[in-house]
């Protein structure tokens, strides 16, 4: 079996050495999300790095990402899964990894596409913008939000700004729970704790909106690629709906003005939330990044799913 070995802080410089030379990812292969999601095991081999991630009572096999010889990576975890006894789920595969795969073991893999984990990936400029009739509706709502708060201040999270907006994070869910108790925030909730936990080790990003010391509005990400930042978590104060709106602008804002080489901004995908989809779609994404998984053709029958 492969020397898989838990994931840790300290891995983040090569693993990235490897991310950033090569094609840009979806964001599951950000650094910051394999740390806070799930339980992550790694290895790197052949110069490549590979994943045995536990996530949501699943396991799964990342595709393996660098420049080495991926061919045979992938063999090895096709052995890796047969001697543990589970399936060979491979997964966030982008066309040319399909590709690829296709041509190294024909007919070895069953692929599905999946919808609810494409990425939307916007113009760093169209968000920061707001330009021309078709962002009408967020300018509006940006509009409404500075009208009503007037004193509300964008403000990097940083020092005690960063317990102020945990603590605004952990109201927020307090008051879901209480609105509907059979929601599941579970994964969610732990990733997030993480993320205050690691915010500076994970050289994550954030700002928050305040006003009177009152945060309305938080978000916070980190480095996908060289040109394109992942935004992982985005919470506003309920009694102030349009502080998503005014949120999205000030962070665009804050990355374009900080880091001039960001072209795009990764808002990750929708998980086929009918909500979630139809706001994401009203920003009017640059592209998706579709993404889908795969199975060994003599598993599909079994216990192979996303």
């Amino acid at each position: 079996m492969i020397d898989f070995q838990p994931l840790r802080l300290s891995h983040k410089a090569p693993y990235e050495q490897i991310l950033f030379a090569g094609p840009t990812r979806g964001c599951e292969s950000s650094f910051a999300n394999r740390l806070l999601w799930g339980r992550q095991q790694v290895a790197f081999i052949r110069d490549c790095v590979v994943f045995f991630s536990h996530f949501n009572g699943r396991t799964l096999y990342p595709y393996p990402l660098g420049s080495g010889d991926r061919r045979a990576v992938i063999q090895a975890l096709l052995e890796d899964a047969r001697e543990r006894g589970i399936p060979c789920r491979i997964t966030n595969l982008l066309d040319a990894d399909r590709a690829e795969l296709e041509a190294w073991f024909p007919g070895k893999f069953a692929f599905r596409a999946d919808r609810d984990g494409f990425d939307y990936v916007y113009a760093i400029d169209d968000l920061a913008d707001l330009t021309g009739r078709r962002y009408q509706k967020k300018r509006n709502h940006c509009h409404r939000f500075y009208t009503m708060h007037p004193d509300a201040r964008a403000l990097p999270l940083e020092g005690e700004l960063l317990d102020q907006a945990r603590e605004m994070a952990r109201r927020w869910y307090s008051r879901r729970l209480q609105a509907d108790p059979h929601q599941d925030f579970m994964l969610e909730t732990v990733a997030l704790e993480k993320a205050f936990r690691y915010f500076r080790e994970l050289e994550m990003e954030g700002l928050a909106l305040v006003e009177q010391g009152q945060v309305l509005a938080m978000t916070m990400g980190s480095r996908l690629s060289r040109d394109t930042f992942d935004i992982h978590f985005e919470k506003a104060d309920e009694q102030a709906p349009e502080a998503y709106a005014a949120i999205n602008q000030a962070f665009a804002r804050y990355l374009r003005e900080k880091h001039p080489e960001v072209r795009f901004l990764d808002r990750e995908e929708d998980m086929g939330l009918e909500g979630l989809r139809k706001a994401k779609l009203s920003y009017h994404p640059a592209f998706l990044v579709e993404k889908g998984w795969v199975c060994c053709s003599e598993d599909i029958h079994g216990d192979c799913k996303p």
